[in-house]
């Protein structure tokens, strides 16, 4: 368990739309991603966030997704490359205003929702979000889905990476998460999800949606900050990794 980290996907409210338990969840986790605008969040948010993780010393990364308000930035997207590039170059910059007003660090980049589950599958688009990484802070971190492409692309680039694994989301045969159109996507029992992250952590093994134990590697947690269940998730997290 030694070196695993706790992250959560935050600061995705927006306009009147309050998402999530920011200041509840940020004291507990290791890392924050922070949306940038166009899956979630605003620039009052952006700041909000950025704030709340100095004042609990909470790592702070990018979490640049489609612009894609109406569907969260979940709904896939076909988009080249480059376009791809542009768009991670984009939200950085974004985010990156807010961290050097309050004296923080941009520590890590994480894609969202469809980005990261198409890049994770994608090698050219995962070659593009890594150079777009690359080519902002070659001393960012790349996280992404543990084994992918993702990865893969991040290494080559000699990015340091973070192999990602999920509390809250099942598991396929090939170490893909389910994708949410699929019935028991997401795990709302916090049994079950305390059953996954132990399993995880103490044999580098997950249980897929068909039983089969596959082979995983754990540097991250993540819990999804939109779901009811993400306080109670990351507070029993906390417990297992310490």
């Amino acid at each position: 368990m030694a070196g695993i980290t706790l992250n959560c996907d935050l600061g995705e409210s927006f306009g009147m739309y309050q998402i999530g338990n920011d200041e509840a969840i940020i004291p507990l986790v290791d890392a924050v991603n922070i949306a940038c605008g166009f899956h979630a969040g605003d620039p009052h948010t952006m700041n909000k966030t950025v704030q709340l993780a100095k004042k609990h010393q909470v790592n702070i990364g990018a979490h640049p997704g489609f612009q894609d308000l109406q569907g969260f930035g979940r709904r896939n997207i076909d988009i080249l490359p480059e376009q791809a590039y542009d768009l991670v170059v984009y939200q950085l910059g974004a985010l990156q205003g807010f961290v050097t007003i309050h004296d923080m660090q941009l520590v890590h980049v994480k894609p969202h929702g469809a980005l990261y589950n198409m890049a994770c599958n994608n090698r050219e688009l995962a070659i593009a979000i890594a150079q777009a990484v690359h080519d902002v802070d070659p001393n960012l971190i790349l996280v992404g889905l543990a084994n992918s492409e993702l990865i893969n692309a991040g290494e080559e680039l000699g990015l340091q990476v973070a192999n990602e694994v999920f509390a809250d989301r099942t598991y396929q045969p090939d170490g893909s998460l389910t994708p949410r159109s699929e019935a028991d996507s997401v795990i709302h029992d916090i049994e079950q999800a305390m059953k996954q992250v132990y399993e995880i952590v103490t044999t580098g093994k997950v249980t897929t949606i068909n039983g089969d134990l596959i082979n995983i590697k754990a540097d991250t947690i993540c819990v999804h900050g939109d779901s009811g269940e993400a306080l109670h998730f990351v507070q029993r997290i906390r417990e297992i990794i310490g």
